[in-house]
């Protein structure tokens, strides 16, 4: 036998309880047997694995050794598995003679499936690996995934044949596992020939997720679905994929499908057409349009992308709507390199100009192909670019995050100043300490909001010595934007319960209408109880009575409304309920509550 590495073993999945347990008891044993073979055969072995219990088994311990013969030389299958077994025997006996090793060799067991001999792919299934290089794991999940297939639609199933790098020796333990499967179509009457395919195939491909959780192991099975009409047009074309399939594959199942097609191409029986060699003859200079096709996107899109995006968002960082690819250029120059203080040289802009005129000549076919060299310098020039760019990015971000610190400061300040003025209350000299004594510590407020406020206020205290990370800006904005919007909401209530006050209701006739009364002017809504409301304002005269009634828009009653001082107290004189009979009829009558 001549040497060949093999790919280190996996982890080994748990096993059901029962096994387990064996596994357990014959663990110490196992692995003083495994490790006296190794000295002498590690790289020929493919997996140990504990076989499941059997009656003439007579309580000793079944051990399969899986063994890689394929370029065994020197001796044939029958003298190599002979000398193996007794060399195994051997050693099992030094160590406890209830361990009784079997040999497998690799080309016996596809030799078994085709002869349909599929007895030692079930004991496989059902085995528990002690020892594995990744052949044993793939056998026992494809095995299994053909179980539950067939029990759902054996009727349907040509073939179900493994294929792929584990049958043609190159397999390593990241290798999938990759099966075929040739679907009988023929007598399709209720769905057309591509839903039964794409039907089955969804099915199939979730039986393979069963099959690699029962095995343990996730996303390693490449399911093939064909149905047998498409795959007989992929024969007489010649496809590649499938002539692979037929000289490499094993059947792990077969209705007498593949086996005669893989003997009759080992026979030279199954030959391409003329059509498909044409075929195949021209799909060369098809391939080569595609690449020139797929240069011309690359160089028309890609670049373009990669870099008209970039520069439309340093755009908008800085403030501005982001501009059109044409008007992009002199955007750039006018913000960042026509200025005092240059954020950007002239060439970082040449450069987006230079690969938007690409894109705009592919466009208008003034350039009908780009080449692999011109692509390589459009990559060049677009990395420069996103190099260039990226101080800039940091230097608005940094200007930005300083200019939120300050505003988001200013603007809690002006709102702890704004509850105080509310409540009455002098800031004093120390606005902080006032506001939480008379507004946090006699609960108008919630506590947490003592330790917001202090945070805001250290933090832009630090940020006169030392600019904050981003991080911490972020997190002084978002304290600030929960200050805010609690300290409104406590405003606006405040203000709403000062406003009711100065609310009078006039019932008139079914109507009922409502006057806000402020200093100088009286908010009105003709009828509360219509859904299109009828808004107005009238002057309050001197000697209290109501001017003419104005109608307005709700968003300029809104706007009045928003802007106005609630009175310190309304005062209303008898000359004020005279005119509301002028405004509202002889029968208008002053209602509370």
């Amino acid at each position: 036998m001549t040497e060949k590495p093999l790919p280190d073993a996996h982890p080994l999945p748990k096993a059901p309880k029962d096994p387990q347990a064996r596994l357990e008891e014959a663990q110490e044993l196992i692995a003083k047997f495994q490790e006296q073979i190794f000295i002498r055969f590690k790289d020929y072995v493919l997996s140990i694995a504990l076989l499941a219990p059997r009656k003439e088994d007579e309580g000793r311990i079944p051990v399969l050794v899986l063994i890689d013969d394929i370029e065994s030389k020197k001796l044939s299958k029958e003298a190599l598995r002979e000398k193996l077994i007794k060399i195994f025997d051997e050693e099992a006996a030094k160590i406890d003679k209830k361990l009784l090793p079997e040999v497998l060799l690799l080309s016996e067991l596809w030799q078994y499936c085709y002869d349909s001999k599929h007895e030692v792919l079930q004991d496989l299934a059902t085995s528990q690996p002690i020892y594995d290089t990744g052949v044993l794991q793939s056998v026992r999940l494809a095995e299994i995934h053909k179980q539950l297939v067939l029990q759902k639609f054996e009727k349907y199933i040509m073939c179900y044949v493994l294929g792929g790098s584990l049958v043609q020796g190159t397999a390593t333990t990241k290798s999938d596992v990759d099966v075929f499967m040739v679907i009988d179509d023929t007598d399709v009457k209720k769905m057309t020939r591509t839903e039964l395919r794409d039907k089955l195939r969804a099915i199939i491909t979730d039986l393979g997720f069963q099959a690699g959780e029962m095995v343990g192991v996730k996303n390693k099975i490449n399911i093939q679905t064909y149905i047998l009409t498409d795959f007989w047009e992929h024969v007489k074309e010649a496809n590649p994929t499938i002539f692979t399939f037929l000289r490499d594959g094993i059947p792990f199942f077969d209705k007498g499908v593949f086996m005669p097609w893989k003997q009759l191409l080992e026979m030279g029986k199954v030959k391409p057409s003329q059509e498909a060699i044409d075929l195949y003859m021209s799909s060369g200079e098809q391939y080569l349009a595609r690449t020139k096709l797929k240069l011309k996107e690359i160089g028309m899109e890609d670049f373009f992308w990669a870099t008209t995006t970039p520069a439309q968002a340093a755009i908008m960082l800085h403030g501005h709507p982001p501009p059109t690819p044409k008007e992009l250029a002199a955007a750039l120059r006018e913000l960042f390199v026509n200025i005092d203080k240059p954020l950007m040289e002239e060439k970082t802009v040449k450069i987006v100009e230079s690969i938007i005129k690409v894109r705009k000549d592919i466009e208008h076919g003034d350039k009908t192909e780009i080449s692999g060299k011109e692509i390589d310098q459009l990559h060049k020039d677009a990395q420069t670019f996103l190099k260039d760019i990226q101080p800039l990015f940091e230097k608005i971000q940094a200007e930005k995050d300083a200019k939120t610190v300050t505003e988001t400061y200013e603007h809690t300040v002006t709102l702890v100043r704004d509850v105080l003025n509310a409540e009455k209350i002098s800031p004093g000299k120390d606005v902080l300490k006032t506001f939480n004594t008379k507004i946090i510590e006699s609960g108008k407020l919630p506590e947490r909001f003592s330790r917001i406020l202090e945070d805001i206020f250290q933090a832009h205290k630090k940020h006169q010595k030392d600019p904050l990370t981003r991080a911490q800006t972020q997190e002084l904005a978002k304290n600030g934007r929960e200050f805010y919007k609690v300290a409104l909401e406590y405003l606006q209530r405040k203000r709403g319960r000062e406003l009711e006050r100065a609310k009078v209701r006039v019932e008139h006739g079914e109507a009922l209408a409502e006057l806000i009364i402020l200093e100088k002017q009286a908010l009105i809504i003709h009828d509360v109880k219509q859904q299109e409301k009828q808004y107005g304002v009238a002057d309050i005269q001197k000697e209290g009575s109501l001017g003419v009634f104005q109608e307005i828009p709700a968003e300029e009653y809104e706007e009045l409304l928003a802007k106005a001082a609630p009175p310190e107290k309304v005062v209303l004189k008898d000359a004020f309920f005279t005119s509301l009979t002028t405004l509202f009829g002889k029968d208008a009558t002053v209602v509370y509550g």
